[in-house]
């Protein structure tokens, strides 16, 4: 198989935005009354979208509609003041994107985190490089792991699905890639484990982001 593009997930795969996040939802929950978290339980909180993220850091007892959507709104006026306090590129991250760069691999990115904060993210963190689209959760698509706007990016990028690799680092990236006929692969730097990832799909795992060129060496450049 030729890939030629490459679609990449945002937190957990581009940007470590673990303690930012894991900050702000716990700041809400302060304000809430409600017990805080330790950051590494947020690797399994992330990924689904802010409400999702609300819902998992609220004890169940008090997963009422009022409270969901305080902390919701909490996290959000938290996270606007203080996202980028501990935010960075992981390791070999720019260094994949110097290289996919000069293979003329173009490259974009679909985020369950809201679109406003998704653009941000990539504007501050990675102004290096060319996204041909960043896309992050809106009113006009669903979330992932529906696999909609995975399909709208492969029309922009006018290839089939299957030309598309698309890195991630939970199971909710591996399912997108899979419904949307991409080819998936798992981060294991990221946010999730080898497990979850190859029971939702992944076909390659990968230790460091460089591992991913082997796989795309063999395309042309466009």
């Amino acid at each position: 198989m030729t890939f030629r593009a490459v679609l990449f997930d945002l937190d957990g795969t581009l940007l470590d935005t673990l303690e930012d996040l894991a900050d702000s939802t716990n700041l809400a929950l302060r304000r809430l009354g409600l017990p805080e978290h330790p950051a590494e339980a947020y690797k399994h909180f992330i990924g689904d979208g802010i409400d999702n993220l609300a819902r998992r850091a609220v004890p169940e007892d008090r997963r009422d509609p009022a409270t969901l959507a305080e902390c919701v709104e909490l996290t959000r006026e938290n996270y606007a003041a203080r996202w980028a306090e501990k935010i960075q590129p992981y390791e070999g991250i720019p260094d994949l994107l110097d290289a996919l760069t000069m293979r003329g691999i173009p490259m974009a990115v679909f985020s369950n985190k809201p679109d406003d904060f998704a653009r941000l993210c990539v504007e501050r963190l990675l102004a290096g490089w060319h996204f041909e689209v960043v896309l992050g959760a809106g009113a006009t698509l669903p979330k992932k792991p529906d696999p909609a706007g995975a399909e709208w990016i492969a029309r922009h990028f006018q290839l089939a699905p299957a030309e598309i690799v698309y890195l991630g680092d939970t199971d909710t990236d591996m399912q997108t890639a899979v419904a949307a006929g991409m080819f998936p692969v798992g981060a294991l730097w990221g946010f999730r484990d080898a497990e979850e990832l190859l029971a939702s799909g992944a076909r390659v795992l990968i230790r460091q982001p460089l591992d991913l060129l082997p796989l795309l060496d063999a395309a042309p450049a466009l």
